[in-house]
């Protein structure tokens, strides 16, 4: 255990004496994005980390809900992947203002904060500001 306890201090989580472990959400990225790969299970990625698959299956539904965002994939040829397009109308409560015609600027609004990004901001650096400001795609 203690060769699993320091390789998991290496990677940046917290082990505490009493056996708790604080997993930041970088880690549990990139270990979510590990059963993702071809022939890789939930169970065997969970026993490299020391994690109970119930726990990694728990982080996967982050990852599905938005939650918990996915390091890009390393691999430059890697195959595109594809997730269900939810439409919705918007909600009330929530004031969103359009894009701009220009395209120059990409603007995010979430009740009184608006944020104003380049038109090329990567899309994981959007998904971090919109999942630090709580709001919900």
């Amino acid at each position: 255990m203690c060769a699993t306890n320091s390789f998991l201090r290496s990677l940046g989580v917290e082990v505490h004496a009493s056996g708790h472990r604080r997993w930041p959400d970088d880690v549990k990225a990139q270990v979510v994005a590990e059963t993702l790969e071809p022939g890789a299970t939930v169970n065997s990625v969970a026993e490299r980390y020391g994690v109970k698959p119930n726990q990694l299956s728990a982080w996967r539904g982050l990852a599905k809900r938005g939650k918990l965002v996915l390091p890009a994939a390393s691999e430059a040829d890697a195959l595109p992947a594809f997730a269900p397009l939810v439409l919705r109308e918007p909600e009330e409560s929530v004031e969103r203002e359009a894009l701009p015609q220009s395209g120059d600027l990409l603007r995010i609004a979430v009740g009184a904060v608006r944020i104003e990004l380049a038109a090329g901001t990567p899309a994981r650096r959007i998904a971090e500001i919109v999942h630090a400001l709580g709001a919900e795609a």
